[in-house]
C-alpha cells in the first residue's frame, strides 16, 4: 500500500513509518500540519492515509478538516484517523458520505503492529475500522435511524462488533457464539435494514455507516 502519515509529534510519526514499511508497505508522504496534510493527500492520492485530528497551526482540528476536505475532492478516499481525542461533529461528518474507507481509532487503544497495520489494510479495502470509545461517543445522542428500532438487542451487539472491523468469525468467538450463528444474525440484520447488495463486504460496510450515521 501506499501511505500518507500526518503527525506532527516527531518520535510518533517516524514511529509509524518505521512500522508500516516492517510491513511491507511504502510510505509516500508525511505531514506536520493541517495544510500540509492537505497538500500531500492532493499530491500522493495514497491508498490509505493515517492522520492524526489536533495538528498545528492551531493544534484543534486541522487534520480532521484536511481529511474532511480530502475525501470531498476525492471521493472515496481512504482515512484512519489517529488521535487521543474523539470529534463527534467531524467524525458524523466523515462517515456522512456512505462510502466506507474510513477509521476512527484512540491512540491508547492500539496495542500492536498487527492490530494497527490491519486497521490501515481494512480501511484501504473500503471497509471500516472503529474504535469502541468512540463508536459509543457517536451513539451516544440521537434517535435511532430507520431500521435500527427493528433489531435485536443481539443484532446490535454483532453490528457494533462488526463497525470495529472483527469478521464473523471473530465477532463469534466475542460473543460466544458459532460462526453460523454470527452468519444468520447478519442476514437477519441486513433484511431488517433495507440492504440487499449480493456483495457481502458492500454490505457490511452499509450497515455500519447506516449505524453509526444515527441522526
Amino acid at each position: 500500500m501506499r501511505i500518507v502519515v500526518a503527525e506532527d509529534l516527531y518520535l510518533l510519526r517516524d514511529g509509524m513509518v518505521r512500522l508500516i514499511e516492517a510491513y511491507g508497505h511504502q510510505v509516500v508522504g508525511t505531514a506536520t500540519t493541517g495544510p500540509e496534510t492537505l497538500d500531500a493527500l492532493r499530491t500522493w492520492r495514497p491508498d490509505v492515509a493515517v492522520i492524526d485530528v489536533r495538528m498545528p497551526p492551531d493544534q484543534s482540528d486541522e487534520g480532521l478538516r484536511a481529511a474532511l476536505a480530502a475525501r470531498g475532492e476525492m471521493p472515496g478516499l481512504p482515512v484512519l484517523i489517529l488521535s487521543q481525542h474523539v470529534e463527534q461533529l467531524y467524525a458524523r461528518e466523515l462517515l456522512a458520505d456512505g462510502t466506507g474507507g474510513v477509521g476512527y481509532l484512540l491512540k491508547e487503544s492500539v496495542f500492536d503492529g498487527d492490530q494497527f497495520i490491519g486497521a490501515l489494510e481494512r480501511v484501504a479495502g473500503g471497509g471500516t475500522a472503529m474504535d469502541p470509545a468512540v463508536i459509543a461517543r457517536l451513539l451516544s445522542s440521537g434517535s435511532p435511524s430507520r431500521g435500527l428500532e427493528r433489531l435485536t438487542e443481539r443484532e446490535h451487539s454483532v453490528l457494533a462488533l462488526m463497525a470495529e472491523g472483527l469478521s464473523n468469525q471473530a465477532i463469534g468467538r466475542r460473543l460466544f457464539l458459532s460462526e453460523s450463528a454470527i452468519g444468520k444474525y447478519t442476514t437477519s440484520m441486513f433484511g431488517k435494514l433495507g440492504i440487499s447488495d449480493d456483495d457481502d463486504t458492500n454490505r457490511r460496510v452499509r450497515a455500519v455507516l447506516t449505524y453509526l450515521n444515527k441522526p
